[in-house]
């Protein structure tokens, strides 16, 4: 199945001829660099760490029918002055994150509040504009429901996991009232081995590779963890927010999976006659967009809004966009190639234009 365009109805994929939707180039670049930008952090600070190409950075999407409007960090930060937004995830949703801290760093630069909430600054941080009494932040859970490890050997990228599909993972449900704005994405945590427990009782795992425990593919838990989050933020007394569900973001391994070699060095864009949206990267997209659809319905019950960031297709034509080896010093012992994040700058800003336009758009009635 070629990909020209993209709708999702009535649970299935359907392609549209939509030929002008596609990135174009962009001889002006990006927003900001490694020099005027100092929040990138090593792993995706491409340029510092000896990336030669730069062709990557001068791409912009363009939708079909309508130009996405360029990014405006004044009027961004007036749209959430005095609200608190967060993103909910794992850390390509702090990838997003630090993509938005560079882009409004051209206009306010915000002082790192984290210590005042967190001991752990790692994967709970939090940012204050003081001139627009906005706070930006992040909530780190992966897989959004309570997890805990099951490998005797203990943690590693790929030890096996317990997830507890109907037990919301309490380090980002107890404090979401608290924001106005969230932004919740999940996706490359599910690939791994896991063992999925539901009402306290094992019912079904991914990759465990263990007798008499059925084997029901990553999507089931993905599924439900998905159901589980949703339902959190609907049945939340307090919660008035407004949430924006990101879509999934494939990874662009090639000669090998991300622990055998693989690696993602094109330096630019697949078009959509040499790439398309099937298979795993398919199910994976449509059993949260299935799951964002039917909490939407319940979410407009109780007056919240839940808007959808799709992203999916648009980063799957954007090979060229990771750090690959890129990502650290080159004396470091690093034997892994990131194909999962994107640089900064780097096609992941684009995420942030959406936010934006769909800010600019008034998906911004709080409470």
């Amino acid at each position: 199945m070629k990909v020209r365009g993209s709708e999702v109805l009535n649970g299935k994929y359907t392609a549209r001829n939509t030929p002008k939707r596609k990135w174009i180039p962009y001889p002006e670049g990006p927003y900001y660099n490694n020099e005027t930008c100092h929040w990138i952090i090593d792993q995706q600070n491409c340029i510092k760490f000896g990336r030669p190409d730069s062709e990557f950075l001068q791409w912009r999407w363009k939708p079909d029918e309508c130009e996405l409007p360029i990014f405006d960090a004044t009027q961004f930060l007036k749209l959430v002055k005095g609200k608190k937004m967060v993103f909910v995830g794992d850390s390509v949703g702090i990838n997003q994150m630090f993509s938005l801290l560079c882009l409004l760093s051209d206009v306010s630069e915000p002082k790192d509040i984290s210590m005042k909430h967190t001991s752990d600054r790692t994967y709970f941080k939090r940012f204050y504009y003081a001139e627009y009494n906005f706070t930006l932040a992040n909530l780190w859970s992966p897989y959004f429901v309570k997890s805990s490890d099951a490998d005797t050997n203990g943690h590693s990228y790929d030890s096996i996991m317990k997830l507890y599909l109907d037990e919301v993972d309490e380090a980002w449900a107890n404090q979401i009232e608290d924001f106005d704005i969230v932004i919740i994405s999940a996706g490359h945590w599910f690939f791994r081995p896991l063992l999925f427990y539901e009402n306290g009782e094992l019912v079904g795992c991914n990759k465990c590779g263990k007798q008499n425990v059925t084997d029901l593919a990553h999507y089931y838990g993905y599924k439900k963890a998905f159901r589980t989050a949703f339902r959190t933020l609907i049945s939340l007394r307090r919660f008035k927010g407004v949430t924006f569900f990101r879509t999934f973001s494939p990874s662009h391994f090639e000669n090998g999976d991300w622990n055998r070699g693989g690696k993602c060095i094109r330096t630019k864009p697949f078009t959509k006659e040499e790439m398309m949206l099937e298979g795993n990267f398919l199910e994976t997209y449509l059993t949260q967009v299935e799951e964002f659809k039917a909490a939407k319905k319940d979410a407009i019950k109780r007056g919240l809004q839940f808007n959808m960031l799709d992203t999916t297709e648009i980063m799957l034509l954007r090979p060229d966009g990771h750090p690959n080896n890129f990502g650290h010093a080159k004396d470091k012992n690093v034997t892994i190639n990131d194909c999962v994040h994107w640089c900064l700058p780097g096609p992941v800003d684009t995420w942030n234009e959406f936010l934006f336009y769909m800010l600019k758009l008034g998906h911004t009635s709080f409470g």
